[in-house]
Protein backbone atom coordinates (compact mmCIF):
# COMPACT_ATOMS: atom_id res chain seq x y z
CA UNK A 1 0.00 0.00 0.00
CA UNK A 2 0.84 3.78 -1.03
CA UNK A 3 1.74 5.34 2.33
CA UNK A 4 -1.12 8.30 3.43
CA UNK A 5 -0.38 11.62 2.86
CA UNK A 6 -2.18 14.68 3.89
CA UNK A 7 -3.53 16.52 0.33
CA UNK A 8 -4.43 19.98 -0.06
CA UNK A 9 -8.08 20.00 -1.27
CA UNK A 10 -9.12 23.31 -0.75
CA UNK A 11 -8.08 26.71 0.06
CA UNK A 12 -10.20 29.90 1.53
CA UNK A 13 -8.62 33.33 2.05
CA UNK A 14 -10.30 36.81 3.58
CA UNK A 15 -9.15 40.24 4.36
CA UNK A 16 -10.91 42.87 5.27
CA UNK A 17 -12.46 45.40 2.87
CA UNK A 18 -11.15 48.88 4.80
CA UNK A 19 -7.90 49.41 3.01
CA UNK A 20 -5.12 51.59 4.77
CA UNK A 21 -2.70 53.44 2.40
CA UNK A 22 0.96 54.68 3.33
CA UNK A 23 -0.58 57.94 2.60
CA UNK A 24 -2.92 57.61 5.69
CA UNK A 25 0.35 56.47 7.44
CA UNK A 26 1.62 59.41 6.64
CA UNK A 27 -0.95 61.62 8.49
CA UNK A 28 -0.50 59.47 11.68
CA UNK A 29 3.36 59.44 12.02
CA UNK A 30 6.60 60.53 10.52
CA UNK A 31 6.85 58.50 8.14
CA UNK A 32 6.24 58.47 3.99
CA UNK A 33 4.78 56.30 1.19
CA UNK A 34 8.04 56.33 -0.45
CA UNK A 35 10.23 55.13 2.64
CA UNK A 36 7.71 52.58 3.10
CA UNK A 37 7.77 51.53 -0.01
CA UNK A 38 11.16 50.90 -0.47
CA UNK A 39 12.39 49.96 2.95
CA UNK A 40 9.05 46.85 2.94
CA UNK A 41 7.96 47.16 0.15
CA UNK A 42 4.17 47.98 1.16
CA UNK A 43 1.78 49.66 -0.35
CA UNK A 44 -1.08 49.48 2.10
CA UNK A 45 -2.77 46.74 4.35
CA UNK A 46 -6.14 45.76 5.47
CA UNK A 47 -7.79 46.73 8.69
CA UNK A 48 -10.78 44.70 10.60
CA UNK A 49 -12.88 47.98 11.83
CA UNK A 50 -14.60 47.43 14.71
CA UNK A 51 -13.85 47.06 18.32
CA UNK A 52 -16.06 44.40 18.90
CA UNK A 53 -14.52 42.43 16.30
CA UNK A 54 -11.84 39.77 16.39
CA UNK A 55 -9.68 37.23 14.70
CA UNK A 56 -12.46 34.41 14.65
CA UNK A 57 -13.98 37.12 11.83
CA UNK A 58 -11.17 36.91 10.00
CA UNK A 59 -11.52 33.15 10.28
CA UNK A 60 -14.86 32.15 9.56
CA UNK A 61 -15.18 33.53 6.33
CA UNK A 62 -12.24 31.37 5.81
CA UNK A 63 -13.88 28.41 6.95
CA UNK A 64 -16.92 29.27 5.14
CA UNK A 65 -15.01 29.40 2.03
CA UNK A 66 -12.97 26.42 2.42
CA UNK A 67 -16.29 24.37 2.82
CA UNK A 68 -18.07 25.79 -0.75
CA UNK A 69 -14.92 24.88 -2.94
CA UNK A 70 -14.10 21.22 -1.56
CA UNK A 71 -18.76 20.82 -1.26
CA UNK A 72 -18.67 19.93 1.80
CA UNK A 73 -21.25 21.31 4.77
CA UNK A 74 -19.45 22.71 8.44
CA UNK A 75 -20.98 19.46 10.05
CA UNK A 76 -18.63 17.17 8.23
CA UNK A 77 -15.36 18.82 9.11
CA UNK A 78 -13.30 16.88 11.71
CA UNK A 79 -11.15 18.88 13.36
CA UNK A 80 -9.88 22.50 13.25
CA UNK A 81 -6.60 24.06 13.78
CA UNK A 82 -5.92 27.63 14.58
CA UNK A 83 -3.14 29.14 14.54
CA UNK A 84 -3.12 33.03 15.84
CA UNK A 85 -1.53 34.78 18.00
CA UNK A 86 -4.10 37.44 18.82
CA UNK A 87 -6.73 34.63 19.75
CA UNK A 88 -10.36 36.69 20.32
CA UNK A 89 -10.75 35.77 24.02
CA UNK A 90 -8.03 33.59 26.06
CA UNK A 91 -10.52 31.29 26.47
CA UNK A 92 -12.17 29.30 24.98
CA UNK A 93 -10.14 29.41 21.67
CA UNK A 94 -10.72 30.93 18.55
CA UNK A 95 -11.09 27.86 16.97
CA UNK A 96 -14.23 27.03 19.31
CA UNK A 97 -15.54 30.90 18.37
CA UNK A 98 -15.33 30.01 14.49
CA UNK A 99 -17.12 26.49 14.84
CA UNK A 100 -19.89 27.61 17.20
CA UNK A 101 -19.97 30.56 14.19
CA UNK A 102 -20.21 28.36 11.26
CA UNK A 103 -21.90 25.29 12.77
CA UNK A 104 -19.52 22.84 12.72
CA UNK A 105 -21.52 20.51 15.46
CA UNK A 106 -19.34 17.33 15.13
CA UNK A 107 -15.90 18.42 15.02
CA UNK A 108 -13.13 19.73 17.64
CA UNK A 109 -10.63 22.38 17.72
CA UNK A 110 -7.53 23.49 18.91
CA UNK A 111 -5.31 26.92 19.47
CA UNK A 112 -1.70 27.02 18.03
CA UNK A 113 0.56 29.94 18.95
CA UNK A 114 3.62 30.03 16.67
CA UNK A 115 3.42 33.76 15.65
CA UNK A 116 4.15 34.21 12.15
CA UNK A 117 5.40 30.91 11.68
CA UNK A 118 2.37 29.53 12.96
CA UNK A 119 0.88 28.46 9.93
CA UNK A 120 3.69 25.68 9.18
CA UNK A 121 3.42 24.67 12.93
CA UNK A 122 -0.40 24.00 12.26
CA UNK A 123 -0.05 22.62 8.73
CA UNK A 124 2.34 19.74 10.20
CA UNK A 125 -0.11 18.94 13.17
CA UNK A 126 -2.84 18.70 10.60
CA UNK A 127 -0.99 16.42 8.23
CA UNK A 128 -0.24 14.47 11.59
CA UNK A 129 -3.32 13.96 11.97
CA UNK A 130 -3.87 12.58 8.49
CA UNK A 131 -1.50 10.51 8.06
CA UNK A 132 -2.09 8.41 11.25
CA UNK A 133 -5.47 7.62 9.61
CA UNK A 134 -8.00 8.54 12.42
CA UNK A 135 -9.47 11.62 10.55
CA UNK A 136 -10.29 12.09 6.55
CA UNK A 137 -10.86 15.88 6.85
CA UNK A 138 -8.93 18.62 9.07
CA UNK A 139 -9.04 22.06 8.61
CA UNK A 140 -6.16 24.32 8.97
CA UNK A 141 -6.44 28.04 9.37
CA UNK A 142 -3.92 30.81 10.36
CA UNK A 143 -4.52 34.25 10.68
CA UNK A 144 -4.03 37.74 12.98
CA UNK A 145 -5.67 40.90 13.63
CA UNK A 146 -2.25 42.45 13.93
CA UNK A 147 -4.41 45.98 14.34
CA UNK A 148 -5.71 45.22 17.42
CA UNK A 149 -1.40 44.62 18.75
CA UNK A 150 0.15 47.18 16.75
CA UNK A 151 0.86 50.69 18.30
CA UNK A 152 -0.24 53.19 15.51
CA UNK A 153 2.05 55.84 17.29
CA UNK A 154 5.26 53.49 16.75
CA UNK A 155 6.04 54.00 13.11
CA UNK A 156 8.56 51.11 13.17
CA UNK A 157 5.81 48.76 13.94
CA UNK A 158 2.96 49.83 12.27
CA UNK A 159 4.01 50.31 8.82
CA UNK A 160 4.52 46.65 8.57
CA UNK A 161 0.90 44.94 9.68
CA UNK A 162 -2.65 44.42 8.45
CA UNK A 163 -4.97 41.88 9.49
CA UNK A 164 -6.16 38.88 7.18
CA UNK A 165 -6.36 35.15 7.18
CA UNK A 166 -5.94 32.10 5.00
CA UNK A 167 -6.27 28.31 5.07
CA UNK A 168 -6.90 24.94 3.43
CA UNK A 169 -8.82 21.23 3.67
CA UNK A 170 -6.29 18.65 4.17
CA UNK A 171 -7.63 15.24 3.50
CA UNK A 172 -5.77 11.77 2.70
CA UNK A 173 -4.26 10.75 -0.27
CA UNK A 174 -2.30 7.63 -1.70
CA UNK A 175 -1.26 9.03 -4.72
CA UNK A 176 2.29 11.39 -4.03
CA UNK A 177 0.29 14.44 -3.94
CA UNK A 178 0.44 16.65 -0.79
CA UNK A 179 2.44 17.42 2.24
CA UNK A 180 5.59 15.75 1.45
CA UNK A 181 7.76 16.78 4.59
CA UNK A 182 7.60 19.34 7.41
CA UNK A 183 11.33 21.50 9.05
CA UNK A 184 10.84 23.13 12.24
CA UNK A 185 13.79 24.42 14.03
CA UNK A 186 13.56 27.27 16.78
CA UNK A 187 16.20 29.15 18.87
CA UNK A 188 14.93 31.11 22.13
CA UNK A 189 18.26 32.70 22.67
CA UNK A 190 16.82 35.98 21.82
CA UNK A 191 12.99 35.74 22.94
CA UNK A 192 12.54 39.07 23.65
CA UNK A 193 13.54 40.03 19.77
CA UNK A 194 10.13 40.21 18.94
CA UNK A 195 7.46 39.88 21.67
CA UNK A 196 4.31 41.54 23.87
CA UNK A 197 5.17 42.25 27.21
CA UNK A 198 2.01 41.75 28.95
CA UNK A 199 -1.52 40.26 28.99
CA UNK A 200 -0.02 37.45 29.65
CA UNK A 201 -0.35 35.67 33.06
CA UNK A 202 3.38 36.49 33.72
CA UNK A 203 2.28 40.54 33.34
CA UNK A 204 -1.49 40.90 33.82
CA UNK A 205 -3.17 44.59 32.60
CA UNK A 206 -3.32 46.68 34.74
CA UNK A 207 -3.34 50.50 34.38
CA UNK A 208 0.49 50.44 34.30
CA UNK A 209 0.96 47.99 31.93
CA UNK A 210 -1.78 50.17 29.48
CA UNK A 211 -0.17 53.60 29.95
CA UNK A 212 3.38 52.22 29.06
CA UNK A 213 2.00 50.60 25.83
CA UNK A 214 2.99 47.19 26.49
CA UNK A 215 -0.05 45.33 25.13
CA UNK A 216 1.73 45.95 21.58
CA UNK A 217 4.13 44.32 19.71
CA UNK A 218 7.50 45.57 20.13
CA UNK A 219 10.15 44.43 17.79
CA UNK A 220 13.88 45.10 17.52
CA UNK A 221 14.46 45.14 13.84
CA UNK A 222 18.29 44.02 13.65
CA UNK A 223 17.74 40.69 16.09
CA UNK A 224 14.47 39.95 13.32
CA UNK A 225 16.98 40.26 10.42
CA UNK A 226 19.36 38.32 12.51
CA UNK A 227 17.04 35.28 12.45
CA UNK A 228 14.84 35.78 9.43
CA UNK A 229 17.15 35.32 6.43
CA UNK A 230 19.58 32.81 7.73
CA UNK A 231 16.79 30.87 9.18
CA UNK A 232 14.50 30.79 5.88
CA UNK A 233 17.51 30.13 4.24
CA UNK A 234 18.96 27.30 6.18
CA UNK A 235 15.50 26.06 6.65
CA UNK A 236 14.66 25.72 2.62
CA UNK A 237 18.26 24.46 2.07
CA UNK A 238 18.04 21.58 4.45
CA UNK A 239 14.49 20.82 3.26
CA UNK A 240 15.87 20.54 -0.05
CA UNK A 241 18.89 18.22 1.18
CA UNK A 242 16.55 15.67 3.09
CA UNK A 243 14.41 15.72 0.49
CA UNK A 244 16.83 15.16 -2.59
CA UNK A 245 15.21 18.57 -4.44
CA UNK A 246 17.46 20.83 -6.87
CA UNK A 247 16.49 24.30 -7.05
CA UNK A 248 14.72 23.75 -10.47
CA UNK A 249 13.03 21.28 -9.07
CA UNK A 250 10.84 23.76 -7.45
CA UNK A 251 8.00 25.66 -8.86
CA UNK A 252 7.24 27.88 -6.01
CA UNK A 253 8.58 29.17 -3.11
CA UNK A 254 5.98 30.34 -1.16
CA UNK A 255 7.59 32.75 2.14
CA UNK A 256 6.34 34.47 4.95
CA UNK A 257 5.56 37.94 3.83
CA UNK A 258 7.88 39.92 6.09
CA UNK A 259 9.76 42.24 4.49
CA UNK A 260 9.78 42.58 0.49
CA UNK A 261 13.88 43.17 0.47
CA UNK A 262 14.33 39.85 3.47
CA UNK A 263 11.93 37.87 0.56
CA UNK A 264 14.24 38.90 -2.58
CA UNK A 265 17.50 38.29 -0.56
CA UNK A 266 16.41 34.78 0.79
CA UNK A 267 15.59 33.84 -2.95
CA UNK A 268 18.03 35.58 -4.48
CA UNK A 269 20.87 33.53 -2.04
CA UNK A 270 18.94 29.91 -2.72
CA UNK A 271 18.57 30.70 -6.81
CA UNK A 272 15.13 31.11 -6.97
CA UNK A 273 13.85 33.17 -9.50
CA UNK A 274 11.48 36.26 -8.34
CA UNK A 275 8.73 34.90 -11.05
CA UNK A 276 8.64 31.88 -8.96
CA UNK A 277 8.41 33.56 -5.33
CA UNK A 278 4.87 34.02 -4.34
CA UNK A 279 4.35 37.75 -3.18
CA UNK A 280 1.25 39.81 -2.21
CA UNK A 281 3.10 41.58 1.33
CA UNK A 282 2.43 45.30 -1.32
CA UNK A 283 -1.23 44.64 -0.92
CA UNK A 284 -1.78 43.08 2.79
CA UNK A 285 1.24 43.74 4.60
CA UNK A 286 2.97 41.17 7.02
CA UNK A 287 -0.28 39.28 8.37
CA UNK A 288 1.47 37.41 11.04
CA UNK A 289 0.39 33.93 10.55
CA UNK A 290 -1.71 34.89 7.85
CA UNK A 291 0.54 35.34 5.16
CA UNK A 292 1.53 31.76 3.63
CA UNK A 293 -2.18 30.38 3.57
CA UNK A 294 -3.17 33.75 1.71
CA UNK A 295 -0.55 33.06 -0.78
CA UNK A 296 -1.39 30.22 -1.28
CA UNK A 297 -4.97 31.99 -1.25
CA UNK A 298 -3.73 34.66 -3.99
CA UNK A 299 -1.98 32.69 -6.21
CA UNK A 300 -4.62 29.41 -6.56
CA UNK A 301 -5.15 29.92 -10.47
CA UNK A 302 -1.55 30.08 -11.24
CA UNK A 303 -0.70 26.36 -9.31
CA UNK A 304 -0.93 23.40 -11.33
CA UNK A 305 -1.81 19.85 -10.16
CA UNK A 306 2.18 18.09 -9.58
CA UNK A 307 3.54 21.60 -8.87
CA UNK A 308 6.60 21.56 -6.11
CA UNK A 309 5.77 24.08 -3.42
CA UNK A 310 8.30 24.70 -0.71
CA UNK A 311 7.20 27.09 2.49
CA UNK A 312 9.01 28.47 4.46
CA UNK A 313 8.25 31.02 7.50
CA UNK A 314 9.84 32.75 10.48
CA UNK A 315 7.96 34.38 13.66
CA UNK A 316 8.55 35.50 17.34
CA UNK A 317 10.32 33.44 19.68
CA UNK A 318 12.21 32.34 17.33
CA UNK A 319 10.65 29.46 15.55
CA UNK A 320 11.00 29.09 11.75
CA UNK A 321 10.82 26.42 9.24
CA UNK A 322 9.78 24.72 5.84
CA UNK A 323 7.24 23.15 3.97
CA UNK A 324 7.83 20.93 0.95
CA UNK A 325 4.12 19.95 -0.71
CA UNK A 326 3.60 18.78 -3.81
CA UNK A 327 0.45 20.62 -5.28
CA UNK A 328 -3.07 18.18 -5.79
CA UNK A 329 -5.77 20.13 -6.75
Amino acid sequence: MKPITAAITAVGGYVPEYILTNHELEQMVDTSDEWITARFGIKERRILKGMDKGTSDLCTPVALEICERRGIRPDEIEVLILSTATPDRITPSTSLIVMNKIGARNAWGLDINAACSGFLCALDIGASFIESGRYKNVMVISGDKMSAVVDYTDRTTCVLFGDGAGGVLLEPAGNGYGVKDVLLRSDVSDIDGLHIKAGGSARPATSATVDRREHYVQMNGKTVLKYAIPGMIRAVQDLMARNQLQITDIDWLVPHQANKRILEMVARELGIPQEKVMMNIHRYGNTSAGTVPLCLWDYRQQLKKGDKLVLVAIGAGFIWGASYITWGL
